[in-house]
């Protein structure tokens, strides 16, 4: 079985896109999942050269977030 977690009820599994806030709305791709599906903290990976963007983050390339925290993108795929 895969490793997966829990966003807005729907699976995410390493490498899907997904959206999340740290000062602006963004989006990573996930390359770690810790802890159980619905209680997960996703390490998250920006495709900016530059990083991700806000004073939070602040041009960071990888951040953990919290799954709960995080949305699913409109045109990604999920299920497999």
């Amino acid at each position: 079985m895969k490793k997966h977690a829990i966003v807005e009820n729907k699976k995410v599994y390493l490498n899907n896109w997904i959206g999340f806030k740290a000062d602006i709305e963004q989006s990573g791709k996930i390359i770690k999942i810790n802890g159980t599906p619905k209680n997960a903290l996703l390490t998250l990976s920006s495709d900016d050269t530059y990083g991700f963007d806000g004073d939070y983050l602040n041009g960071e390339t990888e951040t953990d977030m919290e799954a709960k925290r995080c949305y699913l993108l409109e045109d990604a795929r999920y299920e497999r």
